[in-house]
């Protein structure tokens, strides 16, 4: 066996695992090259339109948006993945988002931007489904965790790469002109996309030919929630609560960096370049442990980091504490890779895109009320906001390990 066989298959790397990655880099690397900034440019482009209050309103309510399709958006995606396959179903979902960045570069408006979302955020929360149904029809069931793991690893490049090459293009040309040249770019890099999903192949699983036929119940939308197994539930419950602390204050971050912490857009694209690096230098060597000793004690760790991370930024009010806050933040994806390997590995083979996107439809429509919550906690106080966020946390990272982590323990 070559070295670079021994390197693909300890990283789980297939055809269309790899074809997806680098679908992940170019459609990711676009995206954050201008999506981190958007509320502070909400803010630039309604700072003489709109009140301070309404301007808040505003970006609680892009955020809430974000969160809110991504959960409209996955289970169609599910159902689109499984009935139509995984090649055609990303194409589709690439080309729907070059839509919504064009209408956002012709039209520089904060309402553009709300209603663009509709669009643009049609890869990240459409493809969710269809990724997980390609890690989990290329790999066998003891590599989930790996191919969950790269797949993350890749992720993070692009959010590392694109708020650092969006931070320079904000500094050098400014609000306007810099958002303009950053869509610029994501719009290439999505065609791209296009061109590198166009040579993936659709397993016979989803072709339907070896597949065993789904289960009457599990046709509606009701009947696939409840094949749902006692474990995916009581996770469900402790995702959603942790994806409060982390909804809570995430639209606000930036606004707090740069207005109480005086960075420009070029450091904090910076400060997610730590986030992102700390986050890469997790995921192999978790993905391994985690496949050979089990999974649920680096979930346990990840969702303490989500806890920690808002107590951090409390006190962080130049550029270096806040570069430790991103740190910690970054290590929040410590076990990331094995939560999704739990979802995969719970879920009914025949079922298991759909079974994502219900997951991914229940927990991001309860959390969608975590952006008005956070915007009203603004409002309040920044500290509010953050201490609110680590109380959601907190309960999260308990529920889990009562329910989840102590009955594998001692069960």
């Amino acid at each position: 066996m070559s070295g670079w066989q021994k390197i693909s298959g300890f990283l789980a790397l297939r055809r269309n695992t790899s074809l997806l990655l680098i679908a992940l880099v170019l459609a990711g690397t676009g995206e954050k090259l201008w999506l981190g900034f958007a509320p502070k440019y909400i803010e630039v482009l309604a700072h003489d339109i709109l009140s301070a209050a309404q301007i808040i309103l505003v970006i609680g309510i892009f955020d809430a948006l974000q969160t809110l399709l991504g959960a409209l958006y996955a289970y169609p995606g599910g159902w689109l993945t499984d009935h139509w396959g995984q090649r055609k179903s990303l194409l589709l979902f690439s080309c729907i988002s070059i839509a919504g960045y064009v209408l956002v570069l012709v039209w520089q408006s904060w309402i553009a931007l709300l209603l663009g979302s509709f669009l643009f955020l049609a890869w990240s929360a459409l493809s969710l489904p269809a990724t997980f149904s390609v890690i989990a029809t290329s790999l066998q069931s003891h590599r989930h965790t790996m191919g969950v793991g790269v797949q993350s690893l890749i992720r993070r490049v692009p959010m590392m790469l694109g708020p650092l090459l969006g931070g320079w293009l904000l500094t050098r040309f400014g609000w306007t002109d810099g958002v303009r040249y950053a869509l610029g770019l994501c719009i290439g890099m999505s065609l791209l996309t296009v061109a590198f999903q166009w040579f993936m192949f659709e397993p016979d699983a989803v072709l339907g030919s070896p597949a065993p036929p789904p289960r009457r119940p599990a046709d509606s939308f009701l009947g696939v929630v409840k094949s749902f197994t006692p474990a995916l539930r009581e996770l469900l419950v402790s995702d959603i609560l942790i994806r409060f602390c982390e909804r809570i204050p995430y639209a606000f971050i930036i606004l707090w960096a740069m207005n109480s912490g005086g960075v420009t857009p070029q450091q904090f694209g910076y400060l997610i370049a730590f986030e992102m690096v700390t986050a890469m230098l997790c995921y192999l060597p978790v993905a391994h442990l985690a496949d050979k000793y089990g999974r649920r004690p680096f979930v346990l760790a990840t969702f303490g980091f989500f806890t920690l991370f808002p107590l951090t930024l409390i006190w962080a009010h130049d550029f270096k504490w806040l570069a430790l806050a991103f740190v910690v933040r970054g290590l929040k994806e410590f076990g990331e890779p094995a939560r999704k390997a739990l979802i995969i590995g719970e879920a009914a083979p025949e079922l298991r895109a759909r079974t994502y996107g219900a997951y991914y439809l229940i927990r991001d429509c309860t959390v969608t009320s975590g952006s008005f919550l956070g915007a009203w906690l603004w409002s309040l106080s920044p500290q509010a906001n953050f201490i609110g966020a680590a109380i959601c946390g907190g309960l999260g990272t308990l529920w889990f390990w009562w329910f989840i982590y102590r009955k594998q323990k001692h069960g």
